[in-house]
């Protein structure tokens, strides 16, 4: 019962963030680039609860995010799944008590979406390649996650450490020895 509790509440936060995406960060954009929060999201979700709940909540969420604003269906769902099953891995190798090792990941799936999303976009829809133009938006909204990362880890790690909690109960200790 907790944990379809915990996927209810990831729900709404998702429309959270969408609603701050797409209504509060318009208005702040930086040379026309807004930070990517669902890429955010999906990082923590699969961080504090593994790869069980960050790849199939990166998919749904994806998807969902497709219906929304996508031009095609099942881009983004590819790639927050991808970012999802990535958060799991860096959490068996990385501490995510450090903020430096947060905003190193936050670096590399930020990249990694993106990335993924430009080749995918390139390949399925055919559209020009635009390598600086790709690289200037890349490295702007690299650091807006950032910048927004560093404000939201607090709240983002309370959270985390309740879902983990939920879905890993004792198990945390034993993966070390």
């Amino acid at each position: 019962m907790k944990n379809v509790m915990i996927v209810i509440i990831s729900v709404i936060v998702f429309l959270l963030f969408y609603l701050l995406q797409v209504n509060f960060f318009n208005w702040f954009t930086i040379a026309g680039v807004s930070p990517n929060l669902f890429v955010i999201l999906v990082l923590f979700l699969g961080l504090f609860a593994g790869k069980r709940l960050g790849i199939p909540m990166g998919i749904f969420l994806g998807i969902c995010l497709d219906f929304f604003i996508g031009k095609k269906i099942g881009i983004s769902g590819i790639m927050l799944g991808i970012i999802g099953g990535m958060a799991g891995i860096l959490d068996k190798n990385f501490s995510k008590d450090s903020r430096i090792t947060l905003i190193l990941m936050t670096i590399g799936v930020t990249v990694t979406y993106e990335l993924g999303v430009y080749i995918l976009n390139h390949l399925i829809i055919a559209t020009n390649f635009e390598l600086m133009a790709f690289i200037k938006i890349l490295l702007i909204e690299v650091i807006y996650n950032v910048i927004i990362t560093i404000i939201l880890y607090p709240i983002l790690q309370k959270a985390g450490y309740y879902i983990e909690d939920a879905f890993r109960g004792n198990q945390i200790l034993t993966r070390y020895f």
